[in-house]
């Protein structure tokens, strides 16, 4: 495989397993640099043993606001370069609530990732041309909008799957608005779909429905393509705040907005305001 990416580094959220760890490899093979986030290094201890001299870890904890800033000041204080954040972490068809109170897929999947960006911006702008690239999902197409009311409050549904979409309409929409306030700095930004992707990801969702998704599900190796796509390929480089499905621009929903992308970031900064 060509080492094309030598001299790049790259951060990838929730690399110990499944679509970020697949992607940390294929990252780390082409000599990229990457920083893999896990909850504990024991996690992590697998594809950091893969990527060697290649991969270096931080703890990150995205429900835990604490658990961001600290990893986003650890990351700094290594006085590297940030060629591409990619905010692949998310958890699926889980119930609850985030430490920072918020229900547990937006709380992880967007507000956690929100904050982290924000808190990186400063380094991506200087090490430009570089890209934050939102792993979403086919599932935003049904989420109806962002009940601001409901984001606040515990899992409502049993699969917990109108929430999850909710979440990745968010992470559509988060990188959407980044595109239009980051315009002219050499940060660009996507979002996409990975595929129907058998990872740990949807660890819990409840049995039968677990088993009837995975038949149809694809690799994380095939998952991580279109977000290795996204965060490395020339034919993109100056495209931003689009929205990708297997390597191919597609078109977002209908609802993910201008408008309602604002509002987003408006409420997204409130809640991680200091």
């Amino acid at each position: 495989m060509e080492r094309d990416l030598q001299g790049k580094t790259f951060l990838v959220t929730g690399a110990n397993s499944g679509i970020g760890r697949a992607t940390a490899a294929q990252l780390g093979q082409r000599g990229g640099k990457v920083f893999v986030t896990a909850r504990s290094e024991e996690k992590a201890k697998g594809v950091l043993d893969e990527l060697g001299d290649n991969g270096d870890y931080l703890q990150l904890d995205l429900g835990d606001f604490d658990s961001v800033r600290q990893c986003a000041k650890e990351f700094l204080s290594r006085d590297e370069p940030l060629h591409a954040l990619i905010n692949n972490a998310g958890v699926a068809g889980q119930r609850g609530l985030t430490e920072t109170g918020f229900e547990l897929a937006f709380g992880t999947n967007h507000v956690g990732h929100f904050l982290l960006t924000n808190l990186l911006l400063d380094k991506l702008e200087q090490s430009a041309p570089s890209r934050i690239v939102n792993v979403a999902s086919v599932a935003h197409y049904s989420a109806p909008g962002i009940d601001f009311e409901a984001v606040r409050k515990p899992t409502k549904h049993f699969t917990a799957l109108p929430e999850y979409a909710v979440s990745k309409l968010a992470n559509v929409l988060h990188a959407e608005e980044l595109a239009r306030r980051l315009d002219g700095t050499g940060v660009t930004t996507y979002s996409l779909h990975p595929g129907a992707i058998a990872s740990n990801v949807w660890r819990r969702v409840p049995w039968p429905f677990d088993a009837v998704m995975k038949v149809f599900m694809k690799s994380s190796d095939d998952g991580a393509r279109t977000s290795v796509y996204c965060a490395t390929s020339p034919e993109v480089a100056n495209d931003s705040g689009k929205y990708y499905d297997d390597s191919k621009e597609k078109d977002p929903s209908k609802r993910a907005t201008p408008e309602l992308g604002a509002e987003l970031w408006a409420k997204s900064e409130e809640w991680t305001a200091s």
